[in-house]
């Protein structure tokens, strides 16, 4: 069976309040309004919109509507029946839930045929105040003193470790995909968004090897010590020990283009013990 339909019980009412409870309403709710062109790739499309719900009584939500057609995953257990990428992601949302992982807040998914071509639709609610990890890119962490800093690698570290801890595995872990909240009245929060290519695996170390190791190398904008500092926190160590040298060693080298100034591979010990001894 292709058909789903999942409505959160938390936001049923509102989908009732904006006469959007139905696969066909949400369809073509704000349709040519993309808030991401929709990417043609997989033998379909898929795209994103963004829009806001007027809460039962008063005030509004935003939410974001993301849509497909066509846009199937061909793994080994769906050589039959080819999976929309967002009932993927739809499954992954409710694990992550499930297990406490810091995520979206899953409002409605559908998914079904449409004159032969299979539709899916997932609803989120916007992280309001919010901002991903590459937002700072720039002016962290020249904007943050070294409290804040501390604060957002811990909370950074703690999502991750939970995700770690229940063998998933974001499997596309860019900074874009890591949603941060800094306010003055709130603790540091991350959140995961994007989850679509999220799996779990039986082995704990690898999965962590191939999420710090793509956030590794797509933080150049932080300082190779605030790098260390953040792999610490996930640790949860002062000082690495021989394990976690091992596999900061293992990331760094994943890196393609690890050189010194003389245009050689750079020692990936040495670097370490350097960055160790400035921490």
């Amino acid at each position: 069976m292709c058909e789903i339909e999942y409505v959160s019980e938390r936001w049923r009412d509102l989908l009732h309040c904006n006469h959007v409870d139905s696969f066909e309403a949400l369809w073509q709710l704000e349709q040519d309004n993309w808030f991401e062109a929709p990417n043609r790739r997989r033998g379909g499309w898929s795209g994103v919109c963004r829009t806001t719900l007027a809460l039962p009584g008063e005030g509004e939500v935003g939410v974001f509507i993301k849509r497909q057609e066509n846009h199937v995953y061909h793994g080994w257990r769906h050589l039959f029946r080819p999976m929309a990428t967002f009932e993927r992601e739809y499954h992954n949302i409710l694990a992550f839930q499930k297990y406490g992982i810091p995520t979206v807040d899953l409002i409605y998914f559908g998914q079904r045929k449409v004159g032969g071509k299979l539709r899916a639709i997932l609803v989120t609610r916007e992280l309001t105040g919010y901002q991903a990890l590459d937002a700072y890119a720039g002016s962290f962490p020249a904007s943050m003193d070294s409290l804040t800093r501390k604060k957002l690698f811990e909370s950074m570290a703690t999502a991750m470790r939970a995700m770690h801890a229940r063998h998933f595995q974001h499997n596309c872990l860019y900074p874009k995909h890591l949603f941060i909240r800094n306010a003055e009245d709130h603790p540091v929060e991350t959140r995961f968004i994007d989850l679509e290519k999220a799996k779990r695996w039986p082995l704990k170390r690898n999965v962590a090897l191939k999420d710090l190791g793509t956030l590794h190398r797509h933080t150049e904008h932080c300082s190779k010590t605030d790098r260390l500092r953040f792999f610490l926190a996930y640790r949860q160590e002062k000082r690495l020990s021989d394990r976690s040298r091992k596999m900061l060693a293992a990331i760094m080298q994943g890196k393609k283009s690890h050189r010194d100034g003389n245009g050689k591979p750079s020692d990936s010990g040495e670097l370490i013990s350097r960055l160790q001894d400035a921490s």
